[in-house]
């Protein structure tokens, strides 16, 4: 698909999620999130505490939320540490519905939310204190171009904490090919980011699991939980072929 192709489907899953508390219900409940937050990935509650831990954001730094969604988790985390936020998405209807968030939960001024992708996020060079992007890094095409994008726009000494899945097997054609193409032990040094780590976090594998199956469980026509009904199918079929991890590093100073 196009990127204007994707951003229109994108729009209209973001709308279906606006109109269906069930999908909300279930993911909140499963997750362990606060409903009000309306979250649209599956990173459980304990992550938004390891992410806020490692990004070691200063008073009133700035934080970039890349493919925000509907900016729940940065906006958490600015909360948590009285941060600014940018968050970037290319779904404008998920903008609207991240501004709406922000201003219940953060003083007017700390977040902003505007269209980009991950590859042309529309920052200035190095203007952040640290970035975050949850389970959307593999969708840059390639991957490698949105590690270059997040070290741009890092501050020297930036923190870099990223969410995404990978294969157990190297190879494994049950696993996404965009996971596939993406190694991020391998790629982050490789775009320049220093004291990179990775870590495996089985925890959050279970708790999308458990997401999926309750979902599969619900009867009726909610466009937004048969959507969550045919991502999980997908991930169920191949269950066992993907880790979850976590990633972390920095720009050097």
């Amino acid at each position: 698909m196009t990127a204007a192709r994707d951003a229109a489907y994108f729009d209209q899953w973001y709308a279906d999620m606006a109109a269906s508390p069930v999908r909300d219900a279930i993911v909140a409940r499963t997750l362990g999130l606060p409903p009000e937050l309306r979250f649209a990935s599956v990173l459980p509650w304990p992550g938004v505490a390891e992410l806020t831990e490692h990004l070691r954001l200063p008073p009133d730094g700035l934080l970039l939320d890349i493919a925000c969604g509907r900016g729940g988790y940065g906006i958490e985390i600015a909360a948590r540490t009285g941060a600014r936020v940018v968050g970037v998405d290319f779904a404008a209807v998920a903008l609207g519905h991240a501004r709406a968030i922000a201003a219940a939960r953060l003083p007017a001024g700390r977040a902003s939310f505007h269209v980009g992708t991950l590859t042309a996020t529309g920052v200035a060079d190095g203007g952040a204190d640290a970035l975050m992007c949850v389970d959307g890094t593999q969708f840059a095409e390639p991957p490698q171009a949105a590690l270059a994008e997040f070290h741009r726009v890092l501050k020297p000494g930036g923190r870099l904490a990223l969410t995404c899945w990978a294969a157990v097997t190297p190879g494994d054609d049950r696993v996404p090919a965009r996971i596939r193409a993406l190694d991020l032990a391998r790629d982050l040094p490789a775009a320049g980011f220093t004291g990179v780590e990775v870590h495996d976090r089985p925890e959050w594998l279970a708790a999308e699991r458990d997401m999926y199956e309750q979902a599969l469980a619900v009867p009726g026509p909610d466009p937004a939980v048969l959507s969550l009904q045919n991502e999980g199918r997908r991930a169920l079929a191949a269950w066992g072929s993907m880790r979850r991890v976590l990633a972390v590093a920095a720009r050097p100073a």
